[in-house]
Parts: structure tokens; C-alpha cells; sequence
């Protein structure tokens, strides 16, 4: 049996920090949404072996236990005892390392995809809670939604639809090691945006309060060695954006517009200056399918 899936990358309108666990686990609470920027993935059973195999086009996905799609894979078959082979084929849009949750996404589309093919009727939450033992991203990629995130990321709330809206996106050309910088949080004085006015924003679909509320407590840590992401940042403001920001660990940065034109506009303008730059908008509401 074969399915092809698309798996959306997703962006922190709002990521807060607000203490470090005893055991060195970050205690969350985030505002997160899919974009249409995605992975496709095929996903087949086979009896051909017993193994669960893992192909990419991309030289920087590894194609074995490491990959996040390989671990979610197994996690799934071994809880529900199923024996039976597996081929994953990845073709890579979204960049990796980049802060988008690329790794996760892909894993969680896997969860979804394995529990519809073996009708295993296992809630969002349930393949969530599984989701949560290979990476903290992937519960909210489960959901793949507008949503609130808490606890170590595994406290998924659902929220409304946002209002229009457009992104653009710039990577800039630099590696980034998110272990690194979450091991910097517990002894870095960071910010704390407004989640709650962001959450009133989207509640009320008030665009002008969303852009005005977005923010990033990781931000000022991968932006004091990768000065490269405030200028982005600023640069977004320049061409036209109404709000920006970095996603994730970093280091994409984005820039909100209200409109379509807007957002051509501000692309236009910064995709001279950075050679990653994607124009995007929110992915619907339900769980993604090709």
C-alpha cells in the first residue's frame, strides 16, 4: 500500500521560554502555525523485507535511524505490533536546520500516514504522545495547525483559523546547532513577547494585533553570534513587511504582510540579497494531504 503525503513546515509567531526544568528541559509556550512551504513524501508497505527504509534527494538528510521519519516510523510499528516493511521517500522543500521543523514535520507525517494505512484509529493526541519521543516539534506537527504549544511541547491546543495573511521567508547561509543555543537559555537573560495579546489577535482575527505581537525569546541568543538574522529582520521592515521575526532556533527569519502584493514586494526586494527567500502562506487548517 502506497500514500503520498505532504508534510508543511512551520514557523513560531511567538515563542516563549519562561523557566528551565530541574533536569535541563525547557518549559514552552509557543504560538505556532503550518505554512504551505512543505516536504512530499512517499510512504509504502512492502514485503519485500522487514526493514524500514529511508531514501532523499537531499545530501543533508541522513537516511538511517537518525532521520527523525526513520524513529517515528518505528516508534509506530513497534507500539502497535505491527511487522511489515517500510520504503519512505523524501523529497525535501523545506531547508533543513533551519528553525521551519523540517525533521519533525516529515515525522509526523509519518505518524498520520502509518495510523490511516494500518487503521489503527489512534487519536491526534495519542500519535502526538508518540510523536513527543523523537522530538519536541513533532506533537504540533501531528496537529499541523494554528495552535498554542506548552508544557515541554507536548501540550498541543488548538487554535481559530488566522486571518489572511502572507509570509516571506529568508535563510540565510549559516548553520545553526539548536542544542547549542537551548543550552543557552537557562543562564541568557532572554525576552518575553506577549503571547497572550498574540493569542487575543488571533482570537479576534486581528491582523494588526498579530504583527504587532509576534515575538522570540531564542531570538537574541542566535542573533548575538549570527548578526545576519537582525539584519534580515530589518531588512524585511524596510521593503514593506508589517511585523518579523526569527523562527524556531533560528535561522529563518520572516516578515508578515497583510496582503499578496505587499508580500511580492517585499520577496522582490530581498531575494537579491539573500538566495534562500520563499513567499508562503498559512497551510489550511486540517491535516495536510497531496
Amino acid at each position: 500500500m502506497k500514500r503520498i503525503v505532504r508534510a508543511p513546515a512551520k514557523l513560531n509567531l511567538g515563542l516563549d521560554a519562561p523557566f528551565v526544568h530541574p533536569d535541563g528541559s525547557i518549559e514552552w509556550r509557543m504560538v505556532m502555525t503550518s505554512i504551505g512551504l512543505s516536504d512530499h513524501l512517499q510512504i509504502e508497505t512492502t514485503n519485500r523485507h522487514s526493514k524500514i527504509r529511508i531514501f532523499s534527494d537531499s545530501s543533508f538528510l541522513p537516511n538511517d535511524k537518525r532521520n527523525l521519519a526513520y524513529q517515528a516510523a518505528h516508534l509506530f510499528l513497534t507500539k502497535m505490533n505491527i511487522q511489515t516493511g517500510l520504503e519512505i521517500s523524501i523529497k525535501k522543500n523545506i531547508p533543513v536546520a533551519a528553525g521551519l521543523g523540517g525533521g519533525s514535520t516529515d515525522a509526523a507525517a509519518v505518524l498520520r500516514t502509518l495510523n490511516e494505512i494500518f487503521e489503527t484509529g489512534l487519536s491526534f493526541d495519542e500519535l502526538a504522545q508518540i510523536g513527543a519521543q523523537v522530538d519536541s516539534d513533532v506533537p504540533y506537527c501531528v496537529f499541523s495547525r494554528t495552535a498554542l504549544v506548552s508544557g515541554r511541547g507536548e501540550i498541543v491546543t488548538p487554535l481559530k483559523k488566522l486571518p489572511k495573511m502572507w509570509f516571506v521567508l529568508a535563510k540565510p547561509n549559516i548553520s545553526v546547532s539548536t542544542p547549542r543555543i537551548l543550552k543557552q537559555v537557562a543562564t541568557t537573560p532572554v525576552s518575553h513577547p506577549p503571547i497572550d495579546e498574540l493569542l487575543a489577535g488571533i482570537e479576534d482575527s486581528d491582523y494588526d494585533r498579530i504583527a504587532a505581537n509576534i515575538g522570540n525569546s531564542l531570538e537574541c541568543i542566535t542573533s548575538a553570534s549570527h548578526p545576519q538574522i537582525d539584519t534580515l529582520k530589518s531588512r524585511l521592515i524596510e521593503y514593506g513587511a508589517d511585523g518579523s521575526q526569527m523562527s524556531g532556533s533560528g535561522p529563518t527569519v520572516f516578515g508578515i504582510c497583510r496582503t499578496e502584493s505587499r508580500a511580492h514586494r517585499v520577496y522582490n526586494s530581498l531575494s537579491g540579497f539573500c538566495h534562500e527567500t520563499y513567499i508562503t502562506q498559512p497551510e489550511c487548517d486540517t491535516h495536510p494531504a497531496f
